[in-house]
Formats: C-alpha cells, sequence, structure tokens
C-alpha cells in the first residue's frame, strides 16, 4: 500500500473487477464498506476505467489499455542493453522470445558482429517445436498447454522436466543444423515465465554441451531481466 487511502482503495477495486464485479462481488472482495465501494467504482467509471457489461457488472475500461498502449516496453528497454552485454560475455549472438500461441517471436537481439553467427532478426517467427528457447516457453506451462505440441516436438517432456529442474535449456542442431543455443526463462513479479533470453551460434564454437560453456551467463541475465 502506498498510503495515499483513496489511491489505495481504487486500486484495490480495479484488481477485484479483472473478471467482473458486481456491487456485492466488490464488497465481498474489497472488504471495504459498501458505499465507499459504490462510490469509488462509480468515479473510476467516469474516468472510463471500469465499464458496466450487460449484466451491470463492472470490467475494466478502455482507458487502462490506453494508458497500457502509451507505455514504454519495460522489458524491451531493459533488454537491449542486457542483451548486449550477454553477447559480449559470451561472444554469441543474443536474442529475447515471447511466445504466441503455437510460435516464438525474436523480440530483441544483439548480434556477433563478425566471424561465423546464428542471426535471428528482430521479428523472426519461429517454431515452438524445436530449439532451447522453445523448451524455456513451454518447461513452466501446464500440461494442457504442452501435450497438444509435444507430438510435434524435437524434444520431449524428460528434457523439459530436465530443463525446469536446472533452470535452463540447451539445443544442438535441434532448430537449424549446425546450430547450438543455451536458454533460460524470464520471469514477471508473480514467477510466471514470460520470455525466454539466449545465446546462439554455430555448433563448431558452442560444442556439443552448449549449456556447459553458457549457462551460468545465460541463466544470471535472466534473472536480471526479471520481476520488471
Amino acid at each position: 500500500m502506498s498510503g495515499v487511502g483513496v489511491l489505495d482503495k481504487a486500486v484495490v477495486i480495479l484488481a477485484a473487477c479483472v473478471d467482473g464485479a458486481s456491487l456485492a462481488e466488490l464488497v465481498d472482495r474489497t472488504k471495504l464498506p459498501r458505499a465507499t465501494a459504490h462510490r469509488l467504482a462509480q468515479a473510476l467509471e467516469i474516468h472510463r476505467l471500469l465499464v458496466r457489461d450487460a449484466q451491470g457488472r463492472w470490467r475494466p475500461g478502455p482507458r487502462l489499455g490506453e494508458l497500457a498502449n502509451a507505455a514504454p516496453d519495460v522489458l524491451l528497454t531493459a533488454a537491449e542493453p542486457m542483451l548486449t552485454a550477454l553477447r559480449d560475455a559470451t561472444g554469441e549472438s543474443a536474442q529475447l522470445y515471447l511466445r504466441r500461441a503455437d510460435e516464438r517471436l525474436c523480440v530483441a537481439a544483439a548480434e556477433r558482429a563478425s566471424g561465423l553467427r546464428d542471426t535471428v532478426p528482430i521479428g523472426s517467427v519461429l517454431p515452438m517445436t524445436a530449439g532451447s528457447a522453445a523448451q524455456v516457453l513451454l518447461a513452466w506451462e501446464p500440461p494442457e498447454a504442452v501435450m497438444p505440441l509435444l507430438p510435434r516436438c524435437k524434444f520431449t517432456g524428460r528434457t523439459l522436466a530436465e530443463v525446469r529442474r536446472r533452470g535452463w535449456a540447451q539445443s544442438v542442431a535441434e532448430r537449424e543444423a549446425g546450430v547450438a543455443s543455451v536458454s533460460a526463462p524470464i520471469r514477471d513479479r508473480t514467477g510466471r515465465v514470460i520470455a525466454a533470453i539466449s545465446v546462439s551460434g554455430p555448433i563448431e564454437r558452442l560444442g556439443r554441451r552448449p549449456g556447459d560453456r553458457h549457462a551460468m551467463a545465460v541463466v544470471r541475465a535472466g534473472q536480471r531481466l526479471s520481476g520488471l
């Protein structure tokens, strides 16, 4: 709590309305007096932070989305210098991936300046069925989200269990012949995995056990980007 009473109560009401709430549900969830909850919910509705649905229940309003869209992406802003530092520390190209349904999207990257390298341009869409980043993005998902994909994957459920156990993933010629990679999770403040940070390069340089060489650096980078 911030100590600013009205603001703290308003935030509690907004959180209570994420899945919709009647006045009775609002009072039950927030433990606020009925009159207070009603007055604040009405005020938030006037400012379009809450709206009423067809059943008259309060739900998040359009102003929240407008404010969110205007804010800089905290993860991407922090990731750019972190990827550069990871590239410089490992000597390999570094990437940041987000899951998009059955695919993963490269949203940031720092490429090795010269020599043989694995180049993944920003905006590249890659499968969730191969590669260490795909393993990381699936490893902590619930079984019902993983099982439909697993028959098409080049890794197994046992692989994902091992990723969860050690906290990072590695792949060798799994997504692309001649390429090895190491990935680690990035988590939000609740501990949920929201992204994967990776380094990738030729097998000739990373070897058949790339995690032995780079896992520690990649895990530390993921930890530093977590909880933003």
